[in-house]
């Protein structure tokens, strides 16, 4: 990693002077480097054993000289070895939308781990948190998994099992997680490739995937036409580009074209989760053949799970002889374990329930005012998007319209700065994105302390 301004288009899509973000950049780092010797120091012993110092590859991606390592992370805050409290707008980039640690998880699996960690069993969390989900998002049945890349990924394979289709369609730049047929793109010619970035894609995408922009419903009906698809996997509103939102009638369109031609309509809620207890699905009055939910719902315990309506399980179960239930490619080994059930149970019932919505979404609603006083008073070209409990900003005028034009919008040195400058200021932000996220007991101090930090940003920028 280096200290110096990060390579990009610095100042193309962000409306500013390319020298003053690498000016701004350089006295980041600086301070950065003065705040936190003891993450140094572990980063430098870190590099010997792991790649990049860090225990995921794209953890080197975190702005700065080297990653900041944390000692100990409580509700909205975390402190970091160098003895820095942060306010922690990230989250966990949703893992830990609960607030870090929330007690009635805490207890849960305190109590589950002299109990049993997994057993390959049933037991009552699991039927407890199921009918929860159910309440929460219309759809009656429900499987867990660990990761919502898992649950994703089962989907889409009975999806096609169950329709004999050969393809899934996604949205242009979305992510599910890491499965395959979902980093795909579409070229200057409109053709399916394999997204920027994707390594190692075991088919070309073209043969799996077919991708649609958001909020075309004349691409949607024309994917949809050729009989090959076999279920749309979206969420119902973009977030890992940008917070995109749908034309009014754009979601009810795809309902329409999905029943039409016999396409299942999977919406993945992992990020939109944020919109209320039961996502957008409830917020919005979605109908889909199925629903992903991840991260959240153990309360940064890895669980997730995908709900299915009674047609789509009785379909699958009717398609699938008993004798190979358990080797066609959907499960895992600890996916319902004992102690990722009792986080599950006890973070849906007791952490994520209405009241938390509202004193989140309230919180979000003072960030993105925030964020838009310290745009206007400085007269950058940027705009600021909110779901529910989660809001962003880009780097263009208008709100995204679909996920290329949100693409288009970033500024990859520009980003830097942003999340550079913030941590400097004990603020973390999403990374790769600049999404900020409320908990439960995010504070309106911890929203004002990133308000003045982004205020002075911005007036940086222009000064």
């Amino acid at each position: 990693m280096t200290a110096t301004a990060p390579a990009g288009t610095a100042g193309l899509a962000g409306g500013v002077d390319p020298a003053r973000i690498a000016a701004l950049h350089e006295a980041a780092v600086r301070t950065f480097e003065a705040q936190r010797p003891r993450s140094r120091e572990l980063h430098e012993r870190a590099r010997a054993s792991m790649p990049g110092g860090v225990p995921m590859s794209w953890m080197v991606k975190w702005p700065g000289p080297w990653p900041t390592f944390v000692d100990r992370a409580q509700g909205a805050h975390f402190t970091c070895v160098d003895g820095i409290d942060h306010v922690d707008l990230c989250l966990g980039d949703t893992g830990a939308m609960t607030g870090h640690s929330p007690a009635a998880t805490v207890r849960a699996v305190t109590e589950q781990l002299g109990r049993g960690i997994t057993t390959m069993l049933p037991g009552e969390d699991a039927a407890v948190a199921a009918e929860d989900l159910a309440s929460r998002f219309g759809l009656p049945q429900w499987q867990f998994t660990l990761t919502a890349t898992d649950a994703n990924r089962h989907l889409l394979r009975y999806a096609r099992h169950v329709t004999g289709r050969p393809k899934v369609a996604v949205v242009d730049w979305c992510y599910h997680g890491s499965v395959d047929e979902s980093f795909a793109t579409l070229d200057a010619d409109g053709r399916v490739v394999a997204r920027r970035g994707n390594i190692g894609p075991p088919v070309p995408l073209a043969e799996t995937t077919a991708v649609l922009p958001f909020n075309d419903v004349e691409a949607l009906e024309a994917a949809l036409g050729t009989g090959e698809v076999a279920c749309v996997l979206l969420e119902p509103a973009m977030t890992n580009i940008g917070i995109v939102l749908p034309d009014d009638g754009y979601l009810a369109a795809v309902r329409d074209a999905c029943d039409r031609t016999g396409t299942l309509m999977v919406v993945d809620e992992t990020h939109t989760l944020c919109a209320g207890p039961g996502g957008c699905t409830r917020a919005w009055d979605l109908r889909p053949d199925a629903v992903v939910v991840g991260k959240t719902i153990g309360g940064g315990v890895p669980a997730a799970a995908f709900g299915m309506t009674a047609d789509l399980t009785a379909r699958v179960q009717r398609s699938v002889e008993l004798e190979d239930i358990d080797v066609g490619g959907v499960g895992g080994t600890l996916a319902g374990n004992a102690l990722s059930m009792a986080a599950v149970r006890a973070t849906l019932t007791e952490v994520l329930t209405p009241a938390a919505f509202e004193t989140m979404t309230a919180q979000a609603v003072r960030w993105t005012e925030g964020v838009q006083a310290g745009i206007d008073a400085a007269g950058l070209p940027w705009q600021v998007t909110r779901l529910g409990c989660r809001a962003e900003y880009t780097f263009r005028p208008e709100a995204p319209h679909d996920g290329a034009q949100a693409a288009a919008a970033d500024d990859f040195a520009l980003q830097q700065l942003v999340h550079l400058q913030a941590l400097v200021d004990g603020i973390l932000l999403t990374p790769f994105h600049n999404m900020a996220l409320m908990s439960p007991v995010t504070t309106a101090e911890d929203v004002d302390r990133h308000t003045a930090s982004f205020g002075a940003l911005t007036q940086a920028l222009v000064g």
